[in-house]
């Protein structure tokens, strides 16, 4: 039998977020948690972000979809038994809020290399998201965490990257989006396997992504344009060999704070997103073989 022939291209593994489902369709009728894997699946995700539990863990398993994991980590001692969960869940990659928004960045240092050695001793691959209420909660912070982190231990910090929240923290104008953020590290978002993608303005952590009425909504284009089509040319163009980027389209449900009682049904926009950063990601192709 011939053997399979495996791509030399970078790959993008695009994934939903659970929390996108949060009470959909409504609170008082919400989807059970197979019936919302099942419903990724079908939509073209190949991954599905979220906890360990059970149920999570068993309806992945039964659709044939790769759990990404999701958790926070507040101390040394919760760094092992946390990633151990996600390991027996199935899960490979792991999303990793780290301690608080006044964590100094000498206490957390520590705490994220326990998250790695935990990690490397479980074969996993967690990485350290920029986030509010966590101890990168700004890019000054995140940028500090980075270089305390390599100075002590030699070695660069895996990072997960969602840039909606030092946009919106910088108040990011779209015509510098990319300019403007590829001054945070761009070396540890080349080398980065996750990455978050949540539209944003300069003053919106999450936008709609259409109008509710079949056409792309004008900030999403805006932040296509201006961030993502740059962000996933600039991944493309430094990988060596196949490498793949498990990227998760991070939009928040109604009643989260991100999504407004204004925007168009969330699920159904992250269904949109998702051939969106695929077309992109088809494109940075293009343009980084030339």
């Amino acid at each position: 039998m011939a053997k399979k022939k495996v791509s030399k291209k970078p790959q993008i593994k695009i994934c939903a977020a659970a929390w996108t489902l949060t009470n959909y369709p409504s609170a008082d009728k919400q989807w059970s948690m197979d019936r919302k894997v099942k419903a990724v699946k079908d939509a073209g995700f190949v991954g599905f972000s979220a906890g360990a539990q059970p149920e999570i863990a068993e309806a992945c398993a039964k659709h044939g979809m790769q759990l990404v994991g999701g958790v926070d980590v507040a101390t040394v001692d919760e760094a092992g038994p946390k990633l151990e969960a996600f390991k027996a869940a199935g899960a490979k990659h792991i999303n990793i809020q780290l301690c608080d928004h006044d964590t100094e960045i000498r206490k957390a240092v520590p705490v994220a290399r326990a998250v790695m050695q935990a990690g490397k001793e479980l074969k996993l691959m967690p990485a350290i998201e920029w986030h509010r209420d966590t101890c990168t909660e700004t890019p000054e912070k995140g940028l500090a965490l980075a270089e305390q982190y390599e100075k002590r231990y030699k070695e660069k910090l895996r990072t997960n990257f969602d840039h909606s929240h030092p946009a919106i923290i910088k108040q990011l104008r779209p015509n510098t989006f990319w300019e403007r953020i590829a001054e945070y590290r761009l070396d540890l978002l080349q080398m980065s396997e996750m990455i978050h993608f949540r539209t944003f303005t300069g003053s919106h952590c999450q936008t709609p992504v259409t109008n509710g009425r079949g056409k792309l909504d004008g900030d999403f284009v805006s932040w296509r344009d201006n961030f993502l089509k740059h962000a996933l040319y600039n991944w493309v163009k430094a990988q060596r060999g196949a490498k793949e980027l498990w990227a998760v389209v991070e939009l928040g449900p109604l009643g989260s704070g991100y999504a407004l009682e204004c925007f168009p049904d969330v699920w159904k926009d992250a269904i949109v997103a998702r051939g969106e950063i695929e077309k992109a990601f088809k494109g940075a192709l293009r343009k980084a073989s030339k």
